[in-house]
């Protein structure tokens, strides 16, 4: 999920930053400034709620297919002949999806990278996708790679793209409307004529800035629902599964040195640090320990 997440954060920042440059060239995409000088702030809230959840949602929308470009996820497709390893992984889905309830199966995708990975995402449920790596099908044994697919097929049934979307638009709406009082009040300390330029350059600067830190808050949800997937795995695939997935991730973790790999799983493990504030996922042992 972490690097799911960290694809949904950057084009959000991006799509964003777009939506507010076009807004603030369009004549009257300042109309929060009143007559006399002031801050709108009713009207601000409104627009800073608009440019905040189309940001969010446009960057839903693209979520599966920024994912898919980036990684270079090669899509499997089960009508078309497959090598026994790529059977293996579709079945292991499209079984885990059916328990999870899921009316329509994920597309089903493998890429190459030797990290230990996997990912799932996608606008919807019956648009979704789950990746996995060879590094993760080569490292990990069958019950192992069950576990973890398993982790993220819950992802995708438990809506949690959709949910983070939501958090993501009310986190979008007070960074846009924070960054322009920010950027009203930083004009007010230059000449009137360089005022509106630096009004605008303004607006980028502590948007990004604003951004960073409201990615903070995704990043708490995240973790939070980190717990809640590996649940939704353990009922799908079986405790002992999801328990062992998360024992060999952690095994693994130990064998790679922090300083060449940062993030090496499809849990975000990292075996040499624990679970900070910028981390998407809680620490690996108190993950084991709730689900004993």
């Amino acid at each position: 999920m972490g690097k799911r997440i960290f694809y949904f954060l950057l084009t959000n920042v991006l799509v964003l930053l777009t939506i507010s440059i076009i807004f603030s060239l369009i004549p009257g995409g300042m109309n929060y400034i009143n007559s006399d000088g002031t801050i709108a702030f009713g009207t601000l809230l409104i627009v800073s709620a608009v440019i905040g959840f189309t940001g969010a949602f446009i960057s839903l929308a693209m979520s599966r297919w920024m994912a898919k470009k980036m990684m270079n996820v090669r899509v499997i497709n089960p009508d078309q002949a497959m090598s026994s390893y790529e059977k293996e992984v579709v079945e292991k889905v499209h079984r885990l999806s059916r328990a999870a309830g899921l009316a329509h199966m994920p597309e089903v995708g493998i890429y190459d990278s030797p990290e230990v990975n996997a990912f799932a995402t996608g606008p919807t449920k019956k648009r979704s996708l789950v990746a996995v790596s060879t590094g993760l099908l080569n490292e990990m044994d069958d019950d192992a790679v069950e576990g973890v697919i398993a982790h993220e097929v819950a992802h995708v049934a438990n809506g949690d793209m959709v949910t983070m979307t939501l958090l993501q638009g009310v986190v979008n709406t007070f960074v846009v409307f924070l960054a322009r009082i920010a950027a009203f009040i930083a004009s007010r300390f230059v000449k009137e004529e360089i005022a509106p330029i630096v009004h605008f350059l303004a607006i980028i600067v502590f948007q990004i800035a604003f951004s960073i830190l409201g990615s903070l808050v995704v990043f708490a949800y995240s973790r939070h629902r980190e717990f809640h997937a590996d649940r939704g795995g353990a009922d799908l695939a079986g405790k002992d599964k999801m328990k062992h997935a998360l024992e060999m991730l952690k095994a693994y973790s130990n064998r790679v040195r922090t300083e060449d790999q940062t993030a090496i799983s499809t849990l975000k493990i990292n075996g040499k640090r624990k679970s900070s504030i910028f981390s998407t996922h809680p620490d690996l042992d108190e993950r084991i320990r709730r689900l004993v």
